[in-house]
């Protein structure tokens, strides 16, 4: 969605989030003190603050959370790649749908937390199972909103375009592909999200480094306040991935109204 910071209206949304923002501060700081909750189960967001800068000066947390960001960020891109080539074939060819669909939703199916054990296995305790659990979970969300962008074109279009002698190339390129990038940042920013999703799972099952293997330690220790620092790290790092789609869509589709972004 497009932000002008000069409209009065939006002026007074972002005031009032902040103001949301600040009341649930202050109730995480005030609120399980005054109903008895001990600090081991929901430590106040002072000793939360203060556990951050231990782990910044003690734990190398930037070094931890670099990891991580670097392998949310390459799992994505390749799943976004991945899910994007698939669902083109696929929408482009009805005999590769009907062939490889069941293979793709039997993969989509199987839990992405049993893959990981393997891909450690595999791999060993390496970035690759963490990339990986990521690429499986990016992918599926990107190939399903670019196949159904493909598969929604009249195919009036398409016939009207060969009729001008116009070739598979450029059909993809002036009629199925610009058809298909309201779909495929709609899918993009659900993939944002996951893609975090995935490289803690791979983390948690096989890691020695990451935000993932801090937020295993931290429960390990009984430290709560380590576990929600971890947790607010990866949280900043899918906002941040998720705002740079948003970003880059606002550029790319600012031709469409809003409203047509999301692929309807």
């Amino acid at each position: 969605m497009d932000t002008d910071l000069s409209d009065p209206l939006t002026r007074r949304m972002m005031a009032l989030s902040g103001l949301l923002f600040v009341l649930f501060i202050i109730a995480w700081e005030w609120l399980p003190g005054l109903m008895k909750i001990p600090p081991f189960i929901i430590p106040p967001v002072s000793k939360v603050w203060s556990e951050f800068l231990r782990m910044m000066a003690s734990e190398h947390l930037m070094y931890h959370t670099a990891i991580t960001a670097m392998q949310v960020v390459v799992g994505f891109v390749l799943g976004m790649l991945l899910g994007m080539v698939v669902g083109f074939l696929l929408g482009m060819s009805p005999t590769a749908e009907f062939v490889l669909s069941p293979y793709i939703l039997a993969l989509q199916i199987a839990p992405k937390v049993a893959f990981a054990p393997l891909f450690v296995i595999w791999f060993g305790y390496t970035v690759y199972p963490k990339i990986l659990v990521a690429v499986l979970i990016v992918f599926f969300p990107v190939m399903v909103n670019v196949l159904g962008a493909v598969r929604s074109i009249d195919p009036d279009i398409v016939r009207l375009a060969k009729s001008f002698t116009a070739s598979r190339f450029q059909i993809f390129r002036m009629i199925e592909f610009p058809a298909s990038l309201g779909p495929l940042f709609a899918g993009l920013r659900i993939a944002a999200t996951l893609a975090v999703i995935g490289v803690v799972v791979g983390e948690l099952v096989g890691g020695n480094t990451g935000l993932g293997y801090l937020l295993t330690f931290g429960e390990g220790a009984g430290n709560t306040a380590m576990v929600f620092v971890s947790i607010i790290m990866l949280t900043i790092i899918g906002i941040l991935l998720y705002g740079a789609i948003v970003i880059i869509e606002n550029r790319v589709l600012h031709f469409m109204p809003a409203r047509d972004r999301r692929g309807a």
